[in-house]
């Protein structure tokens, strides 16, 4: 656009040229000038030589400051009747060897993996966690403990204590591994990093019952969602108190709330089963009763069908917590 402008504006002027072609003058007028050579800047007066700078160096990498801020380096050397230079011009120095960084001992955290689990049939893959419930003053919680399968999401355990303990965790789970009738290597347990999940009762239980343990990331709850969308039915359930006057009041309403969440609760995860009808391999003889149903209305209004014969969905043949990219049954992933 430079160059047109300076063609046309030797027939029509500068000025005409610049504004036909929303060029501005000073752009052209700069284009004019010759790429003249830039002298190179003369070093200050001020700056440090290359071996004070190299001095400088060596100070802040020495076992005794290579931990330390920058500006605790300064103060200390000038405690002790040193002066090297500012502490900005510390910085610098260490810009330039790529050296500037986080310089205090810090706790070093592993890279935990994400899970990736997966059940095809029940009591393959539990899911575990505990929540708390008000109890009647400020300050005072009753602890309900769950234990979920995940592919059915039937509650196979759960307890509500006063507490929060490993022992009772402990319990728990091998009361609901013999009930369920638990074999060796058949099941994986999930939990978060709870202090009861990681506790050391816990584990040498799980090695015992021959249970593998999985454990979320911390601060990742999407690493144990059945758990929190369980947790979130019961407690947006519209008779759930504000506050439990007592353990007995707190038990009197979990009890009947776990058997109308097993039995009579049709879970949109399910294809609208019950956890109970899945759990205990009853949801495909529900399914074709279902399917009968649908074909006798057909019979009688196949009008009102207008995608044909209506069918009862497939149920879901594979459940992941967090399943990989390339994961099979990705169609049947459901919450």
């Amino acid at each position: 656009m430079i160059q047109m402008a300076e063609a046309l504006g030797q027939q029509v002027g500068v000025k005409r040229a610049c504004e036909a072609l929303g060029v501005p003058r000073s752009s052209l007028y700069q284009a004019r000038q010759p790429d003249l050579p830039s002298s190179p800047r003369a070093p200050s007066k001020r700056a440090l030589s290359d071996a004070e700078r190299q001095a400088v160096r060596d100070v802040l990498n020495s076992d005794r400051f290579v931990d330390c801020a920058l500006r605790q380096v300064y103060a200390t050397l000038l405690d002790e009747g040193e002066y090297l230079c500012s502490w900005r011009t510390m910085y610098r120095i260490l810009d330039e060897y790529q050296e500037v960084r986080e310089r205090r001992n810090l706790v070093s955290h592993p890279a935990y993996a994400k899970p990736e689990l997966l059940a095809t049939a029940p009591n393959q893959l539990w899911s575990w966690d505990i929540t708390k419930l008000l109890g009647p003053a400020k300050w005072m919680y009753f602890y309900l403990y769950v234990i979920l399968d995940v592919f059915s999401r039937y509650v196979v355990g759960w307890m509500v204590a006063e507490r929060e303990a490993a022992s009772l965790a402990e319990a728990l789970i091998a009361e609901t591994c013999a009930k369920q009738h638990i074999r060796r290597d058949q099941l994986t347990l999930h939990a978060d990093r709870g202090s009861s999940m990681r506790s050391k009762p816990v584990a040498l239980l799980l090695s015992d019952l021959g249970v593998t343990k999985t454990h979320s990331r911390p601060y990742t709850s999407n690493d144990n969602p059945y758990s929190e969308a369980q947790f979130k039915t019961l407690k947006y359930r519209p008779d759930f108190p504000e506050r439990f006057g007592s353990l007995a009041d707190a038990r009197a309403w979990t009890q009947p709330f776990f058997q109308w969440y097993n039995h009579e609760h049709y879970h949109t995860g399910l294809n609208l089963m019950t956890p109970a009808m899945v759990h205990y391999g009853v949801a495909e003889t529900i399914r074709g009763q279902r399917n009968q149903v649908l074909q006798v209305a057909f019979a009688a209004h196949p009008e009102r069908f207008v995608r044909g014969v209506p069918v009862v969905p497939d149920l879901p043949r594979a459940v992941w917590i967090n399943p990989p990219a390339e994961a099979p049954f990705m169609a049947d992933v459901a919450l």
